[in-house]
């Protein structure tokens, strides 16, 4: 079988489990509430502005579609005041997608966030916020704002949670002082930045690493367990793994998880274990895991923080 790697669905989806927690976002009762990346912050599937639409709200006026020859551009184009909440909205998406990740930020209640992160710091997370910042699209087109008092939602046009397809997209906001600023939290995670500070990312990217740790050996066990039933209860190390298509080749690295992955088999290669080990200790992750079988064969894995070292058997 061919050699494999992480798809870039892959990759989107281990940096929508990173963001993706940072955006729970409760439209209301007849919504689900969503998780998404970064660039689909707000997005609720099957939410629309009429379902949720305040009583006595204000509408901005809608101006006609301009032609292009005989042609009319898809779908309403309302007009973008100076200071609303749709500027914010625009004005997120360009800086996020220009990679001025401080700004765009800065234009949401996770600032409290972000604004302790020395540029060193923010650094760190670049790879992160760059794969996501990637797919923001070139044209954001938004297609209406409504305000009720200090509250606003605004829909535009942006990736669903695959991002294979582009969606009308609901975002919601919130006045402060002479501004608008998106709810990229809801009011426990926001409480909880609050009271973290720059220390609540970092926190989250070692959760969200660990996760992606114990997904990555539980793979490692399918495969070994697929290989063993095709090779005579034998089972095989990484690299076998990889050229046989069980693995993905990025498993040799730490790029992705934060974390480094081995296989020990025994001699006859009946029995094995496998480990993951932070990269970086309290920085991708803290926890170490270690992978083995049972008395009956069986995957048990077990994991505990001993300074980033490996978990012996």
């Amino acid at each position: 079988m061919p050699q494999t790697r992480l798809s870039h669905s892959e990759i989107i989806a281990f940096h929508r489990s990173f963001f993706g927690r940072l955006f729970t976002v409760k439209i209301n009762a007849a919504c689900i509430s969503c998780c998404l990346a970064i660039i689909l912050v707000m997005a609720v599937s099957g939410c629309s502005v009429e379902a949720s639409k305040p009583e006595r709200a204000e509408k901005s006026p809608a101006r006609a579609p301009e032609r292009v020859g005989n042609e009319v551009p898809p779908g309403a184009v309302i007009e973008i005041k100076p200071g609303s909440p749709s500027e914010t909205v625009r004005a997120f998406y360009a800086k996020l997608r220009e990679k001025k990740i401080r700004e765009a930020i800065f234009l949401t209640n996770l600032r409290p966030a972000i604004e302790g992160l020395t540029d060193d710091e923010l650094k760190e997370f670049a790879v992160d916020f760059e794969a996501v910042a990637a797919n923001v699209p070139a044209q954001l087109e938004i297609n209406g704002e409504i305000i009720s008092g200090d509250s606003a939602s605004v829909t535009a046009k942006l990736p669903n949670e695959d991002g294979d397809k582009i969606e009308l997209q609901e975002i919601r906001l919130r006045r402060d002082g002479d501004l608008w600023i998106i709810l990229s939290a809801d009011d426990a995670t926001e409480t909880r930045i609050k009271k973290e500070g720059k220390n609540y990312f970092m926190g989250l990217r070692i959760e969200t690493h660990e996760t992606e740790a114990k997904k990555m050996l539980d793979r490692i066990a399918k495969a070994q367990m697929v290989h063993s039933l095709q090779n005579k209860g034998e089972y095989a190390d990484i690299a076998k793994l990889i050229e046989q298509g069980y693995l993905p080749s990025d498993v040799t690295s730490s790029e992705t998880t934060g974390y480094n992955y081995a296989v020990k088999l025994a001699g006859d290669r009946k029995l094995y274990s496998a480990s993951a080990t932070p990269a970086s200790y309290g920085k991708s992750g803290k926890l170490s895991f270690l992978l083995e079988l049972d008395d009956e064969g069986k995957p048990k894995m077990k994991s505990k923080d001993v300074g980033g070292k490996a978990l012996d058997n």
